[in-house]
């Protein structure tokens, strides 16, 4: 499956699977940037029309879930990237991860453990 979200969609979906289902009023106040309570909807909205939330009635409000987990928006952003800028090699992400970031001794012991873990599997 296909997951296509704008920076703005992310950071609502963010907010969804971090704190579960929300009404309107209660995603807008833990957003960075403070938008209107109109913009918000309507970013609720789309993302529903595009099938990545659902709402259930809550009195008079709606209140909005997420329909995709999480590492399927992962999995889906992360083949996108691979694809665009990096000929579909995960070895070539990879080394421009490690090349460009400042890990430190116990998320490179995280990194080697994995790489190990995955290698004994196949």
């Amino acid at each position: 499956m296909k997951i296509s979200l704008t920076d703005r969609e992310a950071d609502v979906m963010q907010l969804l699977w971090e704190h579960g289902p929300s009404v309107v009023s209660d995603v807008r106040n833990r957003l960075s940037d403070k938008l209107a309570y109109t913009t918000v909807l309507t970013v609720l909205r789309t993302l529903e029309a595009k099938d990545y939330v659902g709402h259930e009635e809550d009195g008079r409000q709606h209140r909005y879930f997420a329909t995709v987990a999480q590492q399927a928006a992962q999995k889906s952003a992360l083949k996108h990237l691979l694809g665009k800028f990096f000929k579909d090699s995960s070895e070539l992400l990879f080394a421009r991860l490690v090349s460009d970031e400042k890990l430190s001794p116990e998320e490179i012991r995280r990194m080697r453990k994995t790489l190990a873990d995955k290698s004994q599997k196949k």
